[in-house]
């Protein structure tokens, strides 16, 4: 069965970090796009952050750029999203995809990831 699991979500103060988890079982993440995505209450969901799996180009939302760290270690068949400096409007049920795309070079939001996960929760509150 193919899978995606997410780990690491919680709650931490503003200003504080966490290192979300993606991973995969019953595929190799190898030559898959990987990318982020939120959905706040009330919210649509939005992109965060997305990395190749040709290259490991990465691309980053603009409300998160400079703070969220997207990487990859295929290794261990994972992706994380290291988010630092978090604020409030951070807060949301953070979900990964993965689309199989073995020579795309460039990322985005915009394609139909094939494999999703079932979210973590992300909450920033003092």
């Amino acid at each position: 069965q193919l899978q995606l699991v997410e780990s690491g979500g919680g709650l931490v103060q503003p200003g504080g970090s966490l290192r979300l988890s993606c991973a995969a079982s019953g595929f190799t993440l190898d030559y898959y796009a990987i990318a982020w995505f939120r959905q706040a209450p009330g919210k649509k969901r939005e992109g965060v952050s997305c990395i190749t799996g040709s290259n490991g180009s990465t691309y980053y939302a603009g409300s998160v750029k400079g703070r969220f760290t997207i990487s990859r270690d295929n290794a261990k068949n994972t992706v994380y999203l290291q988010m630092n400096s978090l604020k409030p409007d951070d807060t949301a049920v953070y979900y990964c995809a993965a689309d199989y795309r073995p020579t795309q070079d460039i990322c985005n939001f915009l394609v139909a990831y094939d494999y999703w996960g079932q979210g973590t929760q992300v909450t920033v509150s003092s």
